[in-house]
């Protein structure tokens, strides 16, 4: 009886070992389960186009996508300066248009109905300012 009672406990080592294994196997599955529905909930991309009457030049596209890659919830954003459109795609749970248009005003340029911040503005480069302003492009390319 002495051997029985061993292969029983080695029995039940085995039984509370696979019991276990079969309960980590479960949790880790739930858990998975719980990653993939909190990452379906994500905020969706957004595409926005935002007139940017007071962008001129390279400089003033290269100054707005470089400062954009900081912002919180952008992904990307590409500066059309011959056509003066901005076209930021961001999450929408992370930021929103009125975020993104007032960064683009922080830069300096004027973004729809957002105008550009004074201080930044004046930090400007001369070719980056308004016709108005003694600024816009110059036969030199920038």
């Amino acid at each position: 009886m002495g051997p029985v009672a061993v292969n029983n406990f080695v029995y039940s080592g085995c039984k509370n070992q696979f019991m276990r294994i079969i309960k980590l196997v479960v949790v880790l599955f739930f858990a998975g389960i719980g990653v993939s529905i909190a990452q379906s909930k994500k905020g969706t991309m957004v595409t926005a186009k935002i007139s940017t009457p007071t962008v001129q030049c390279e400089q003033c596209k290269n100054r707005i996508e470089r400062f954009m890659l900081r912002e919180e919830g952008v992904a990307s954003t590409k500066v059309d300066y011959k056509k003066k459109i901005t076209t930021v795609k961001f999450f929408s749970d992370r930021t929103n248009i009125e975020n993104v248009k007032t960064a683009i005003a922080n830069v300096g340029y004027d973004a729809d109905n957002v105008t550009a911040n004074e201080e930044s503005y004046n930090r400007l480069p001369t070719c980056c300012k308004k016709p108005e302003d003694g600024g816009g492009m110059d036969t030199k390319k920038h």
